[in-house]
């Protein structure tokens, strides 16, 4: 009789669940039998433990340089980059599958662990299976599925018969909303240690997300549209007819969460603008007393933290070296729209008013530009003249001062000042050429930063969580749900739905509602939550935004310089004034953002295929 072996030596890896939750308590490395795993509660408890820690799969806080393949961010080098690549974040995870797969089997059997507990373990197991195969979906299409079998190879066997082919695109969506629901009949409804283990409710997030991103595809990856990208078999390709059902899953799982789950809206008593922004970073970076967080991947010090503190901090606030890497793009800074928005500007990018170098704007101070903006601007990003852990972040590329009667932007090197003591050009920048470790556009990536002493360093870290979901997703799905089965942008409903997070947010209701406002209030809404290429692509807008074209604004990577004015005698001496740049004229980023139909969907790689060949390639490869 064969007998199945479990590697459990990658606890030390594993996903942090808090000190108070108990999950991590033994670190098995010893190569044991199924039997001797499974005979034993507390080494069931830790592979369980070790299936989360690999399962961190997409745009990620420690993977935070590929953020710079889209619109939100960039780093200080020289790039050719233009394009995303289409098999960055595609998991083909069979290992684990089977992992799980065997997991489930050993732990039904199991006579260590009680009803209960077996129970709760084989609904996380089926999430985060089914979390895992959503993941390999959104990249890859359909993919083959294998159900709970555990199959085993024997050199003298038929070896076609553990060859699986793929599914359809459908098939892999409605079989992710059945393990979700299978999943959320034995979870408990409570919550957990910093939302770090799966519940009912995250189930119920992801049958929503992944009905809905099902319910996109069939709307708007259309033969019309996109002739190219569907597949003979239906690996790639979801009929129309589908829509309509999958939204309505989308909707009622989305429902549940926001009527009867124990999640609520951060909000704040405070109608200022810095409360309402501190509110909101808060209801996404803060653990203690969060009320909306419903699913992350929790990180815990000593021992589970990761970089990305370090690596983003301001220069001039760095706590360790290799700080400063990344710059938010104006791109995304202002699609935040007016506080007092008119209608028509509502849910819309509006950008700023700043004049031009011939003739600008003046302002007092630094911030009174993006005062005026939507709050969740400021709670997200870090503009010239905030504060972050109560020190300022200095943001000035140079003095604008009078020559021969016309305004002259006048830099120089990194914290350099005139004859007078004027700084002429701040530590943080921004500025272009050659240097390192400087901002490029004006503005920094607050969301993340961690305000925990010491977490910049390199020996500690940040144990800042990385969120999967929030409430505010379940109000935005149910909203744009409804909106696509009414099609009616007077509907109350959906209205309702997206005002609620606007109103959390501080401004303006909606009073008609669209595709276009949908996908704007998910852009600042998620920004810098791994949101945005997976909304684009299931939307199959990326190619109409990212253009190529130098000349379409929203395929260039901009930035907003702020310049100090230095004019003795002149009324606007000491005032501030803005100049937009392009990443592309600067010579950093020299080509504009590019989508082709092709980057929608992963490749299938030779080599599986070699190893299975009832696999079929997918479009454009």
């Amino acid at each position: 009789m064969k007998k199945n072996y479990i590697c459990v030596a990658l606890i030390a890896t594993a996903m942090s669940f808090g000190s108070c939750s108990g999950f991590l308590d033994t670190t098995p490395d010893t190569l044991l039998t199924q039997d001797q795993t499974y005979g034993d509660a507390t080494l069931s408890r830790s592979v369980l433990a070790n299936f989360y820690g690999r399962i961190t799969l997409g745009q990620h806080l420690a993977d935070w340089g590929t953020w710079t393949m889209m619109d939100e961010a960039i780093d200080y080098g020289n790039h050719d980059d233009e394009s995303i690549d289409r098999n960055k974040w595609r998991p083909y995870d069979y290992t684990l599958i089977r992992d799980l797969n065997q997991f489930l089997q050993g732990v039904k059997e199991s006579t260590a662990v009680d009803e209960a507990t077996k129970k709760t373990y084989i609904g996380e197991a089926k999430y985060i299976r089914a979390w895992l195969y959503f993941c390999m979906g959104r990249t890859l299409g359909g993919v083959p599925i294998m159900g709970d079998e555990v199959y085993t190879y024997d050199p003298n066997m038929d070896i076609t018969t553990l060859q699986v082919p793929r599914s359809t695109e459908a098939e892999l969506y409605d079989y992710v909303i059945s393990e979700c629901r299978e999943a959320a009949d034995m979870l408990s409804k409570s919550t957990n240690t910093n939302s770090a283990r799966a519940n009912y409710w995250v189930c119920k997030m992801l049958e929503a997300r992944a009905a809905l991103t099902a319910a996109s595809l069939a709307t708007y990856n259309t033969a019309q549209e996109h002739p190219l990208l569907r597949t003979e078999g239906g690996e790639i390709g979801i009929p129309a007819s589908r829509a309509q059902e999958y939204y309505q899953t989308a909707l009622a799982a989305a429902k549940d969460v926001i009527e009867n789950g124990p999640y609520t809206l951060m909000t704040t008593r405070e109608n200022t603008v810095s409360a309402l922004a501190d509110n909101f970073y808060k209801a996404v970076c803060q653990k203690d007393g969060n009320t909306e967080v419903i699913w992350t991947r929790d990180y815990i010090s000593p021992g589970q933290t990761h970089n990305f503190t370090q690596c983003n901090l301001p220069k001039s606030i760095e706590q360790d070296t290799g700080s400063d890497n990344l710059s938010a793009l104006l791109n995304t800074v202002e699609a935040f729209e007016p506080i007092n928005a008119s209608e028509e500007q509502r849910g819309t990018t509006v950008p700023f008013e700043v004049g031009t170098p011939d003739n600008p704007v003046f302002f007092d101070q630094p911030t009174d530009l993006f005062e005026q903006r939507d709050p969740r601007l400021m709670g997200s990003i870090l503009v010239p003249g905030s504060t972050f852990g109560g020190q300022a972040i200095e943001l000035q590329a140079g003095q604008l001062v009078r020559e021969n009667g016309s305004w002259v932007e006048k830099t120089s090197s990194r914290n350099s000042y005139d004859d007078n003591h004027n700084l002429i050009t701040a530590n943080n920048g921004p500025f272009a050429g050659n240097e390192r470790e400087i901002n490029r556009t004006g503005f920094y990536i607050r969301k993340y930063l961690d305000e925990t002493p010491a977490a910049g360093t390199i020996g500690r870290g940040s144990a800042m969580w990385n969120v999967y979901f929030r409430l505010s997703e379940a109000y935005l799905m149910a909203a744009e749900a409804t909106w696509e089965l009414s099609r009616n942008d007077k509907d109350a409903t959906a209205l309702a739905y997206i005002n609620k997070v606007r109103e959390r947010a501080g401004i303006q209701p909606l009073t008609t509602i669209d595709h276009a406002r949908i996908m704007h209030e998910y852009q600042v809404e998620f920004a810098f939550e791994g949101h945005r290429w997976w909304n684009l692509k299931r939307w199959m807008q990326a190619d109409k935004i990212w253009t190529g074209d130098p000349n379409v604004r929203t395929s260039q990577r901009l930035g907003l310089w702020p310049f100090k004015v230095v004019a003795p005698g002149d009324a606007n001496n000491g005032k501030w004034v803005f100049v937009e740049k392009n990443m592309q004229t600067l010579d950093l980023y020299r080509r504009p953002l590019k989508c082709l139909d092709e980057h929608y969907y992963s490749t299938i790689d030779n080599g599986w295929i070699n190893n299975n060949p009832k696999l079929v390639k997918n479009p454009y490869q």
